[in-house]
């Protein structure tokens, strides 16, 4: 067969064979929930997979990278008032990801990088990774595209701070993608209850220094937030093109990090007594 990133195209053999030494296993996360009446509810397993696929494009051909098969449906239970919404319970989608990683390292895998684009699940994921180093003893590493990609030249202050959902961001990002999915007769500015408590000078945020917990309707009657109107595919390709950059950048970090670094329990106690 052709060469490929991806973990499903090669036959058990060929996995058995291989050296995982230094190998940076991707688990892509993602959700499929309500993202408004103008986005369709696959947005997040979109962005994720359209990231990827340029991701794919900028890799050296003898890049030491496998993609796992995608975990597309996430915990979402934060959109339950809308219809379309697929959610999974936090311990069972906790322990889907565990088992992925224990698959992958029982093949040798001592790298996995979680490549998330769902904002619900980021604390989630962060706790998995610490799981993952305690029982398995490799590298987990989180990382959600919107960490790794500067966008503050494209949208403006109050868009990235307030447009969490189905707004200027990810309506730009559809429409670089599946500009057939979107429906921009419906798209509007949804100016969420967080510029409100902004204005009334509250430090509570919805993603923030201090978070409370909401749901989407709290924040606005059409669950979005932010200027989906002023979206445009432009800018879409833009920030899919610069995710892919930084996760490629992320990807060279991890395969260069030193596994030394992380101490055995064992190891430590008996070096403290």
């Amino acid at each position: 067969m052709s060469h490929s990133f991806y973990w499903a195209d090669y036959s058990s053999p060929t996995i058995a064979e291989r050296d995982f030494a230094r190998t940076v296993i991707i688990l892509p996360v993602a959700a499929v929930e309500q993202h408004g009446p103008h986005l369709p509810v696959g947005v997040d397993s979109f962005i994720n997979r359209a990231i990827l696929d340029r991701l794919v494009a900028r890799l050296p051909r003898d890049a030491d990278v496998l993609i796992l098969p995608a975990i597309c449906m996430g915990k979402s239970d934060e959109h339950l008032a809308f219809a379309g919404t697929l959610t999974i319970g936090l311990e069972t989608l906790r322990q889907v990801w565990l088992d992925m990683a224990r698959s992958v390292a029982r093949a040798g895998a001592k790298r996995i990088l979680l490549f998330n684009s769902h904002g619900g699940q980021m604390a989630l994921m962060d706790i998995v990774c610490r799981d993952i180093r305690i029982e398995l003893g490799i590298l987990a590493v989180a990382c959600s595209w919107f960490r790794v990609t500067p966008v503050d030249d494209l949208f403006n202050a109050a868009e990235m701070q307030h447009g969490i959902h189905g707004g200027d961001i990810e309506t730009s990002m559809m429409l670089a993608i599946a500009p057939q999915l979107v429906d921009m007769s419906k798209a509007e500015d949804f100016s969420p209850l967080t510029v409100e408590i902004e204005q009334a000078g509250s430090p509570l945020t919805a993603e923030g220094a201090v978070g409370f917990g909401w749901q989407a309707q709290d924040l606005h009657a059409a669950g979005v937030c932010g200027n989906a109107s002023a979206a445009t595919a432009a800018k879409g390709e833009a920030v899919l093109e610069r995710a892919a950059k930084g996760l490629l950048e992320l990807i060279e970090a991890t395969a260069a990090f030193d596994l030394g670094r992380l101490v055995p329990h064992s190891a430590f106690s008996q070096r403290k007594s």
